[in-house]
């Protein structure tokens, strides 16, 4: 069932990537503070302050996009194999009850045979 943990390393893999992205915006706004820091008048330091919320937000904002689209592929695979698995599971019921009919007449049909032959024999 190697098949079926696909969907999990999906996950794993956003996950993994979600936790890149968010370092790199932390990265980023830790950059604009400290430029923000450095600044020199009251514009450049409120200028750089909002470039690093903005480049928080846009990181996040990202990120959970990110997420929603490893959950969708995901569960989409889950789905697609659970139904692959019934409808297999769906076909090879199917000949089994036509197998069970027949084996159950058979029998049936013997017995038949069995007491023509014990009349014709009496």
């Amino acid at each position: 069932m190697a098949e079926a943990d696909l969907d999990a390393v999906i996950r794993q893999l956003a996950k993994a990537q979600n936790k890149s992205l968010m370092a790199a915006a932390k990265k980023r706004q830790g950059l604009f503070m400290a430029k923000a820091a450095s600044a020199k008048d009251k514009e450049a330091k409120a200028r750089f302050k909002l470039l690093a919320q903005s480049a928080m937000l846009h990181g996040t904002a990202a990120a959970k996009r990110l997420q929603n689209s490893a959950d969708n592929a995901a569960d989409s695979y889950a789905r697609a194999v659970k139904y692959a698995a019934e409808e297999i599971a769906a076909m090879n019921m199917k000949p089994a009850k036509k197998a069970e009919k027949k084996v159950e007449k058979q029998p049936a049909k013997a017995a038949k045979k069995t007491k023509k032959a014990a009349r014709k024999k009496a």
